[in-house]
């Protein structure tokens, strides 16, 4: 029986899904971690996480048999999904890191920091806490968000072919998208669920859409 609102974990083997469970726990959010289409198509929000390579990301989720039922609910039932980290790269078109083809839901590329637009000595992965800057819409991330630090943890980052696909931006070494969105889709390089209460925020915001 579908829940009049439920945000699905997405258990395909990778990230840190009782994280996100806590989280929502503490916000009084209803949330469950989906392991299965049963539950999937309960779902009224879908949060898409990862860590590690594309092509292994990618690789566990077509082992999980769930990419069909994501398209499904994602392209055609448009139910907003939030992909972070590695779970946002794989919404791209393809990788410089992998070989496989991305999802590309929203179009674009994964392309490694390149040190010819560092103005100093590169260093990966880049880690730790960050700013987002240039907020650009007032749904997931606003003008009280530009500024504050999330937790960042990549070498490869997210170019959409759209400029206007970018919400947000964050600087190391030179700027990079660090949060997108098209239509129901979003996506954040940084890791909401490691970032306190600036992280807590964009779940809550996400939940609220």
């Amino acid at each position: 029986m579908e829940h009049p609102s439920l945000i699905s974990v997405v258990d395909y083997g990778l990230g840190n899904l009782r994280a996100f469970v806590n989280i929502y726990n503490q916000l009084n959010i209803p949330v469950q971690i989906a392991d299965s289409e049963e539950k999937l198509l309960e779902s009224t929000k879908i949060v898409l996480p990862g860590v590690g390579s594309f092509d292994w990301a990618l690789s566990k989720l077509e082992k999980s048999g769930l990419i069909g039922l994501l398209e499904n609910l994602v392209l055609e039932k448009k139910v907003p999904v939030l992909g972070v980290c590695v779970g946002m790269q794989i919404m791209g078109t393809e990788s410089e890191e992998g070989e496989k083809k991305g999802l590309n839901w929203i179009p674009g590329q994964v392309v490694k920091f390149s040190s010819k637009y560092a103005k100093e000595k590169l260093i990966l992965p880049h880690m730790g806490w960050n700013h987002i800057e240039d907020a650009t819409r007032l749904n997931l991330v606003d003008k009280k968000t530009t500024g504050q630090k999330f937790y960042f943890l990549h070498s490869y980052h997210f170019v959409p072919h759209d400029t206007e696909h970018i919400l947000a931006q964050t600087e190391y070494h030179y700027r990079f998208a660090s949060v997108v969105g098209k239509d129901n889709i979003y996506g954040v390089q940084f890791h909401p669920e490691k970032s306190h209460n600036f992280g807590i925020e964009i779940l809550k915001r996400f939940s609220e859409l």
